[in-house]
């Protein structure tokens, strides 16, 4: 009998989070995101780690 209420908490706790997400996010403007090819080209980061100094 628990696996149902817990199954069904879930989806609901999962569902809330998304209208929430969905309601207070400011939209996703697809023209200035960079093509998927892109990925990785930018700019390299700085300090942190010993590997992006080279």
């Amino acid at each position: 009998m628990k696996q149902p209420l817990l199954t069904t908490l879930f989806w609901i706790t999962l569902v809330a989070f998304f209208a929430w997400d969905w309601a207070y996010s400011a939209p996703v403007d697809l023209r200035s995101e960079p093509p998927i090819i892109a990925l990785g080209s930018g700019q390299a980061p700085t300090g942190g780690h010993c590997a992006s100094t080279f």
